[in-house]
């Protein structure tokens, strides 16, 4: 997860952007303020049934920044999906993505999302042999709302 997240960093930083690293509970989050953040994580290693293979994004629907976390959101779905060819999963966003503490610890006018780039079971081959894949696909994502481009319709959402 963090190699991914450094190849976010790393690409987004050669489109020149500037760009925070972050940890899940780094005290610089509190009223952090920035034009998108977007939480990177893996979902569980654990076996659950074979359609637990997929992505999932949330966004923050109480923030004072909704829309546009909505926006950041399905930026990431349409590109994330498109560059990984994983299926959206979006039966099981959980209330812990869509109330991420971090929703509540950052500027409430930033714009903010949280992915779960797959599951670490029937995901793990493109989650560990294909990092820069998985990076490219939030990166175009980030892209896709920084730079408000268009975004295409969605492939129907896995169970």
């Amino acid at each position: 997860n963090y190699d991914v997240a450094l190849r976010v960093k790393v690409g987004l930083e050669s489109r020149s952007f500037q760009v925070d690293l972050l940890e899940e509970f780094d005290p610089r989050l509190a009223g952090y303020r920035a034009l998108a953040v977007v939480s990177i994580h893996n979902d569980s290693c654990d076996y659950i049934n074979d359609q637990a293979t997929g992505f999932k994004v949330a966004s923050a629907k109480d923030s004072g920044a909704r829309a546009e976390s909505e926006r950041l959101a399905a930026c990431l779905t349409n590109r994330y999906g498109s560059a990984t060819g994983l299926p959206f999963h979006a039966g099981s966003v959980t209330p812990d993505m869509t109330q991420y503490h971090t929703f509540y610890e950052i500027s409430p006018d930033t714009p903010i999302a949280i992915i779960e780039t797959g599951f670490m079971n029937l995901d793990r081959r493109i989650l560990t042999e294909e990092p820069q894949r998985v990076a490219q696909g939030i990166i175009d994502g980030i892209l896709c709302f920084v730079q408000g481009q268009p975004i295409a319709p969605a492939a129907s959402p896995s169970p």
